[in-house]
């Protein structure tokens, strides 16, 4: 099973106070990672309709290596610098990147 797409489904709470700076951040890395990466087949951010200030993210990439790739690119040390301030606790994975 090695070698085949991977997904990974993540949610963060932020800081009421920095909603929206959150929001925009995430959003310009999103569309970044679309436009830029070839290996990311799906870049998803939704918000929790119960409680505004947690959101959603849903990414599936080409391989193990394009994860790899990912966490490693200017865009996603970028978004995670400019965030990491704004979060509400710890990032929760409700599972393991996984294969598809």
């Amino acid at each position: 099973m090695d070698g085949g797409m991977r997904g990974g489904f993540f949610a963060v709470n932020v800081k009421p106070e920095h909603r929206q700076s959150f929001l925009h951040a995430s959003i310009f890395e999103a569309q970044s990672v679309v436009s830029e990466d070839s290996e990311v087949f799906q870049f998803q951010l939704m918000v929790d309709m119960a409680n505004p200030n947690r959101f959603y993210f849903y990414e599936v990439f080409r391989d193990e290596a394009a994860v790899q790739n990912h966490w490693e690119s200017e865009a996603f040390k970028n978004w995670l610098n400019t965030v990491k301030t704004m979060l509400d606790g710890d990032c929760l994975t409700s599972a393991p990147m996984g294969q598809i």
